[in-house]
């Protein structure tokens, strides 16, 4: 029976104390939360399992040495005389990514420029040839981490970003990361076991993770590829039998998932992406403007959107808000509202109170996800939702 070993989950900041819970959920141990990752054990299998099937994570790190360096030599003998020959071939194509925590070394590109030479400075001496380096599709995608003097070598496991599930064909403006939609409908608390309408849904992002979610359909089914496919010990049988099981745990969903969108070219580019997805008999989105609409049943409804913030779309952002606690207020009862913004202005012109606010970043934006309970009459006769 192979031995587990340790694996770093990267996430987005906020999102940890999910990812934790989802890996726990999915079988690994030795779980811990940090800031923007989550270290676990497991063994080969569970790398597949947790590339194919978190939804929270940004890439699968697995740790291969850890070394102290002192300087740039340092870092150039110590990735040189580890044995990269056990993990790719010659003929084989490489890529570096670092990241840097440290008053020594400050300049990322650098570190990986000099962690780069020493990979294949080591197979030129040993060979006589050089692997290449291909920055779109390596053979070995490498990760050198380093905080303060502490260096750690890991192979990506993911390649390209999870948050790259492979269904979105078209594309708006300003769509939100799919691991922060993922991220805040687990957030919210939404399982499944109700409706969920996204009244400002753009591309659909926020309803195809709902219904990945609702249906407990594995994140990255659609996606080309992971980096693990292309090292030396891929184990296809195995692979297969993962994905085999977590398809079997795919479930029935026996609510709706509505989206609206005021624009209707965006509309179909929303049907577009969920089409990509296989998901057309779960969601339908409709050309609708929230402000002249109303919840149409008396079930309790999650209402989940990501309103502009006037940073990328230019729009009145304080009126904007205004309609939006004005709508969610009069016309959607038995409501739990969730939405996320950067632009905290904004969101005091919503006139609700918000019963929690959870920072998050949307990019590089640092912004509130905020959840409004809209009560069916008084609060002391709110309905549990």
């Amino acid at each position: 029976m192979e031995k587990n070993f340790k694996m770093v989950a990267k996430t987005l900041f906020g999102l940890e104390p999910i990812l934790a819970t989802e890996l726990r959920k999915l079988g690994a141990s030795k779980v811990e939360p940090g800031t923007r990752n989550v270290s676990f054990e497991g063994d080969t299998g569970f790398m597949y399992k947790a590339n194919l099937c978190c939804r929270t994570a940004i890439k699968i790190l697995k740790p291969i040495t850890t070394f102290n360096v002192f300087t740039e030599e340092d870092i150039y003998k110590k990735v040189y005389a580890f044995p990269w020959e056990n993990f790719m071939n010659v003929d084989g194509s490489l890529a570096v990514d670092a990241t840097v925590f440290s008053d020594k070394f400050t300049h990322s590109k650098y570190i990986a420029l000099k962690t780069k030479d020493a990979i294949v400075d080591r197979f030129r001496d040993k060979e006589g040839r050089r692997p290449d380096v291909d920055l779109d599709h390596p053979t070995l995608r490498i990760n050198i981490h380093i905080d303060r003097n502490i260096c750690t070598l890991s192979l990506d496991s993911s390649g390209q970003s999870l948050h790259k599930r492979g269904y979105k064909v078209a594309s708006t403006m300003a769509p939100i990361n799919e691991v922060l939609a993922a991220g805040i409908i687990m957030l919210a608390g939404w399982n499944g076991q109700s409706d969920l309408l996204d009244p400002m849904c753009g591309s659909g992002t926020i309803l195809t993770e709902a219904a990945m979610i609702a249906c407990n359909i594995p994140p990255n089914l659609n996606r080309d590829e992971f980096a693990f496919e292309n090292w030396l010990d891929f184990d296809v049988d195995l692979y297969e039998l993962i994905e085999n099981a977590a398809l079997k745990k795919i479930r029935d969903f026996h609510y709706t998932i509505q989206g609206f969108d005021i624009e209707a070219d965006v509309v179909k580019k929303a049907n577009e992406n969920i089409e990509s997805a296989n998901l057309k008999e779960f969601i339908s989105v409709k050309n609708q403007d929230f402000f002249t609409s109303k919840k149409e049943t008396e079930r309790s409804l999650f209402v989940v959107f990501n309103p502009p913030y006037d940073e990328r779309i230019q729009v009145d952002a304080e009126k904007l808000y205004a309609s939006i606690g004005t709508t969610l207020k009069h016309k959607y009862p038995g409501t739990q509202a969730w939405m996320i913004t950067s632009n905290m202005e904004a969101l005091k012109h919503v006139g609700l109170r918000p019963s929690r606010r959870i920072k998050l970043y949307n990019g590089k934006l640092e912004s509130k996800l905020v959840r409004y309970d809209m009560y069916e009459g008084s609060k002391k006769t709110k309905k549990n939702l």
